[in-house]
């Protein structure tokens, strides 16, 4: 079996997750290099990924690294810049949303993509490759609940984590930028159609560190498609129960739920608090599955000289209308898109 081989760049909580998979969960690949600003992550790869050829320079590691392809998991506002220089490089690019931080930076990584059409180019869109999502699509696509005219989004993130999220709040763009891309994505991905509006609000209501430094806890946006089709997202940092994440698309046969209960597996608790369903306590736990099967499809787009069903235009769209969100949000007015 020939093996792509592929180095990777940042190695965070979510890049140690698609480092292992690369590593040791998917057959056709081989991680050969690792790039990180951060002396800790060089010495995991070494340790824990069997990685010897490390780097702090990016553009080092893709002009002297034995690699086909890059997956970048770095800081948003650097995926641009990266993703121009290794398709320039010659490699093929895996990147994590978001796309970038605003549309300029967004039509630059477009242009490298159009200038490299034998390259794979492929965005971190993974709740597209969970089984679950992946299968209401395919029930949609085949008619199961006839035209979809609305998707309702939920994603709120647990108490928990809630004072790492104020500390991050400052720089993050405002919660929608920060939060909603997914399920902007999502919607789209459901409805079949573009967003032509949207009006979005926010609140806070137990963490005034959020609106300390222009931000909320709480987000909601209602989105008008071009074909008259209706999206709501509802986003948030302050679930009680843990990592909740769900899904409704209503069509006019029937409609498909999407892990309305977060539930962290199959087993029932039966205690003094009666039938109680443990819930998942974080996104890389929800999504292992996902995040694996995209990085599988990345691969195998390469053996096979194929090119995945999301592009560089899907990154640049839902950028878009999240900043179309957050300004509507800011201003209270009802945005075009």
């Amino acid at each position: 079996m020939v093996k792509i081989k592929v180095g990777i760049a940042g190695l965070g909580r979510l890049g140690k997750i698609h480092a292992a998979n690369i590593a040791f969960k998917i057959p056709n690949a081989q991680l050969t290099a690792a790039c990180s600003i951060v002396s800790e992550e060089l010495e995991y790869a070494k340790t824990n990924l069997g990685v010897t050829d490390v780097y702090t320079d990016y553009r080092e590691m893709i002009e002297q690294a034995d690699i086909d392809a890059v997956a970048i998991v770095t800081t948003s506002s650097e995926h641009c810049w990266q993703i121009e220089a290794a398709l320039d490089a010659g490699k093929h690019v895996f990147t994590d949303k978001p796309l970038g931080v605003d549309v300029a930076q967004c039509k630059l990584a477009e242009a490298a993509v159009e200038r490299h059409p034998d390259k794979v180019f492929f965005i971190g869109f993974m709740r597209r490759y969970d089984p679950s999502y992946a299968y209401a699509k395919q029930k949609i696509d085949a008619g199961a609940i006839g035209t979809p005219y609305m998707v309702k989004a939920t994603g709120v993130d647990p108490e928990s984590l809630v004072e790492g999220s104020i500390k991050f709040a400052e720089t993050s763009g405002g919660i929608f930028i920060d939060m909603a891309v997914h399920d902007i994505d999502l919607m789209r991905w459901f409805l079949g159609s573009e967003p032509v509006q949207v009006h979005a609000m926010g609140t806070t209501f137990k963490h005034p560190g959020f609106t300390a430094v222009g931000d909320d806890e709480t987000g909601v946006a209602t989105y008008q498609c071009e074909n008259g089709a209706i999206g709501i997202v509802h986003v948030g940092r302050t679930a009680p129960h843990g990592y909740h994440v769900e899904t409704e698309i209503i069509g006019t046969e029937g409609s498909i739920r999407i892990s309305p209960v977060p539930e962290k597996n199959l087993a029932v608790l039966y205690n003094e608090h009666g039938a109680v369903q443990e819930c998942v306590e974080s996104f890389p736990v929800r999504f292992a599955e996902a995040y694996r099967l995209e990085m599988q499809e990345f691969i195998d787009c390469i053996a096979e000289g194929r090119k995945p069903g999301v592009t560089v235009y899907d990154g640049t769209k839902s950028t878009d209308i999240a900043f179309k969100t957050t300004e509507s949000w800011k201003s209270g007015a009802i945005v075009k898109i």
